[in-house]
C-alpha cells in the first residue's frame, strides 16, 4: 500500500479556542468528558480526532503525556455509539506492547465511555488460569473493543476464540516500542486475521525507518501528524553527576537519604541492575520495590497500585516504566544509567513535573556514557549542571564535551536536596490532564 504522508498544522489561535464540544461528539461521550473535567483538547487530540472521524488511516508521532490515548479513543468510541444497536459487534482492536499499557487503555475506555455502554476487555499474558478464563468468557459474551498484547492475542487466534470478521478499526499504540520488543512478525500475523477493509491508526513516540516500513505495509494512504518531541518540562530541575560505576550505589543512597522526596522512580538499564538496586536499597532500610518481567501479573499490578497510592515511595524499573504508567506527583526521577536514545531521556524524566507540577531529574554519567549524554544535551539545547560528588566518594571522571574538559573534583559543599513543590501553577484556562 502506498504511504502518502503530509503534515497537518493548526494555528495556536485555533488550538486555543477549540473545545471538545466542537467535534460534535455524542452527548453520552461528552457527558463522560465533562464529568472528568476535560474541556479543551491537547494538540495531538485537536489534530487527530478530525482525521479519525473522517475515516482516514493515520500515522501519528507523539510522545507519552501528550494525550494520544484519548486522541484515538474518543473518535472511535463516538463511531461505535453511532452504530445502530443491532449492529454493535467486535469493532476495534488495540495492540499495545505491555500488559500495563493494555490495562491503562482499558481503564481510560471505562472512564471516557462511562455513560456510553461501550464494552471493552484487556487481553494479556502473565496471569493465572482464572485470568485466562475471565478473558475467554468476556470474549464469548462479546466486547466491542479489545486491547491486547501481541503474544496473548496470537494464542487466542490459534484457538479460534476470536472472530474479527466485522472489525472496523485497528490501532497500534506505542508501535516503536512493540518493534523494539521484537513483535513485528506477530503484528503482521495478527493482521492476516483482519479484514482488509478497515481503518488503521498507528501511534508512535518516535519515527525510525522500521516504523515507516511497517506503515507502508499495513496502512492505506495515511495522513500524518507529528507533534515534535518536546523539550523537558520547565518544572523539571535537571542535574547530573559524573561518577564511576563503583560509586553509583553509594551516591544513590546519599541522595535518597539526604533528600526529601516523597515519590521516586529509579531507571536502570537492565533487569539485573533493577534487582541489584532493589537488594541494595532494602539492605539500607529504604522502602523500595523492583518492577520487572520476572514478576507475575498480580505482583506487578500490586506494586503499581502501591506506588500510585503513595504507599510505596521508591519504584525501580527499566524503560518499560517510562511509557507504561501514568502517575502524577512523582518528585524525583533517577537515571541510574544514561538512556541509549536521547528521546528515551525525555520519556524518563517526563514521569516527573506532570500536569504542571515540578520535580527533579538526576542522571548518573560514567566515563563510557558521556557521548550519550552529550547527545542528550545537544537535543534539549542546553548543558545540564554537573554536581560535585560527596567528599566521601572521592573524585569522579572528567566530562569531555566539544574538546573541553570538566572535572567533577575537587568536591564542593552543597546543600541537601529539598523536594520542590508539587503545587500546580495557575493557568489561564482549563485543560485536559497530561496523558489523557
Amino acid at each position: 500500500m502506498a504511504l502518502g504522508l503530509f503534515f497537518i498544522i493548526l494555528s495556536p489561535l485555533t488550538l486555543h479556542h477549540l473545545t471538545f464540544d466542537d467535534f460534535d461528539f455524542d452527548e453520552e461521550l461528552l457527558d463522560g468528558l465533562h464529568s472528568m473535567g476535560f474541556d479543551q483538547p491537547t494538540p495531538i487530540q485537536a489534530q487527530a480526532i478530525p482525521v479519525i472521524l473522517n475515516n482516514k488511516d493515520l500515522i501519528a508521532c507523539a510522545q507519552t503525556g501528550t494525550g494520544k490515548t484519548a486522541a484515538y479513543l474518543l473518535p472511535v468510541l463516538n463511531k461505535i455509539i453511532d452504530a445502530t444497536p443491532n449492529n454493535r459487534h467486535l469493532n476495534t482492536l488495540i495492540l499495545a506492547p505491555t500488559r500495563e499499557l493494555a490495562i491503562q487503555i482499558d481503564q481510560q475506555i471505562e472512564g471516557l465511555g462511562y455513560f456510553t455502554g461501550v464494552s471493552s476487555i484487556a487481553i494479556y499474558g502473565g496471569g493465572d488460569g482464572a485470568a485466562w478464563s475471565q478473558q475467554r468468557k468476556a470474549l464469548a459474551e462479546g466486547s466491542e473493543v479489545i486491547i491486547a498484547t501481541p503474544g496473548r492475542l496470537i494464542a487466542l487466534l490459534q484457538m479460534g476464540e476470536i472472530n474479527f470478521g466485522n472489525l472496523q478499526h485497528l490501532i497500534l499504540d506505542e508501535a516503536d516500542r512493540m518493534l523494539d520488543m521484537g513483535f513485528y512478525d506477530d503484528i503482521i500475523r495478527i493482521i492476516s486475521y483482519l479484514p482488509q477493509k478497515r481503518q488503521t491508526l498507528l501511534f508512535s513516540a518516535t519515527m525510525p525507518p522500521k516504523i515507516r516500513t511497517l506503515a507502508n505495509t499495513i496502512l492505506n494512504k495515511p495522513e500524518q501528524i507529528s507533534i515534535a518531541v518536546a523539550k523537558p518540562a520547565e518544572g523539571i530541575l535537571q542535574l547530573a553527576y559524573l561518577v564511576y560505576d563503583e560509586q553509583k550505589i553509594a551516591l544513590l543512597k546519599n541522595i535518597l537519604k539526604e533528600g526529601q522526596f516523597g515519590s521516586v522512580i529509579i531507571f536502570a538499564s537492565t533487569k539485573e541492575n533493577v534487582k541489584k538496586l532493589d537488594e541494595e536499597l532494602r539492605r539500607n532500610k529504604l522502602t523500595a520495590k523492583a518492577f520487572h518481567s520476572d514478576l507475575d501479573q498480580k505482583e506487578r499490578e500490586g506494586i503499581l497500585r502501591e506506588f500510585k497510592n503513595k504507599a510505596l515511595p521508591i519504584l525501580i524499573g527499566t524503560d518499560i516504566l517510562s511509557r507504561g504508567i501514568d502517575v502524577e506527583g512523582i518528585s524525583l526521577v533517577v537515571n541510574y544509567n544514561v538512556p541509549h536514545d536521547p528521546e528515551d531521556y525525555i520519556h524518563r524524566i517526563g514521569r516527573t513535573a506532570r500536569a504542571e507540577t515540578t520535580g527533579t531529574a538526576i542522571t548518573f554519567i560514567n566515563d563510557k556514557d558521556q557521548r550519550k549524554f552529550v547527545a542528550i544535551e545537544r537535543m534539549i539545547g542546553k548543558e545540564i549542571p554537573k554536581m560535585s560528588l560527596p567528599a566521601a566518594l572521592g573524585a569522579g571522571p572528567s566530562y569531555q564535551t566539544g574538546g573541553s574538559e570538566v572535572n567533577s573534583s575537587p568536591p564542593r559543599k552543597k546543600k541537601p536536596f529539598k523536594q520542590r513543590s508539587n503545587k500546580p501553577r495557575p493557568t489561564g484556562s482549563p485543560r485536559p490532564k497530561s496523558g489523557t
